[in-house]
């Protein structure tokens, strides 16, 4: 599944999800996502990514936050016109489940700003219709 977020916002998110069968445990309630994530700078400068916040949510409503620097161990500058792309994961106890967050930027002139990324589910193949 592929979503695109941050309509009016300089910086466009785009999430690509995937389930992880092979690590993922269903009888014992493990259920392994990989995401796929690209953040496009449509700013007129550079922008360096800060520190990110997730909110996890699976189906039965448990929340999981999930905040700090950087994504994947990198703060990347982020050139006009240009892409970071980046791959993670999540564990959660259901075949369902949502994220979003945001993204702390700061641009070449050091305001810092928050880059939303909309929410985008989780599922299982074949679990929803």
């Amino acid at each position: 599944m592929t979503t695109s977020s941050n309509l009016g916002s300089p910086i466009k998110v785009s999430v690509e999800t995937f389930y992880v069968e092979g690590q993922s445990e269903p009888e014992q309630d493990k259920y392994v996502f990989a995401y796929s994530i690209t953040i496009k700078n449509h700013s007129l400068c550079s922008v360096k990514l800060l520190s990110r916040y997730w909110l996890i949510t699976d189906a039965n409503g448990k929340e999981v936050e999930v905040q700090g620097e950087g994504v994947v161990g990198e703060t990347p500058t982020i050139a006009p016109g240009e892409s970071y792309k980046y791959t993670s994961g999540a564990v959660l106890d259901t075949p369902v489940g949502t994220m979003q967050g945001h993204y702390t930027m700061r641009n070449e002139f050091g305001t810092e700003f928050e880059a939303p990324i909309d929410v985008f589910r989780l599922a299982c193949p074949n679990i929803l219709h």
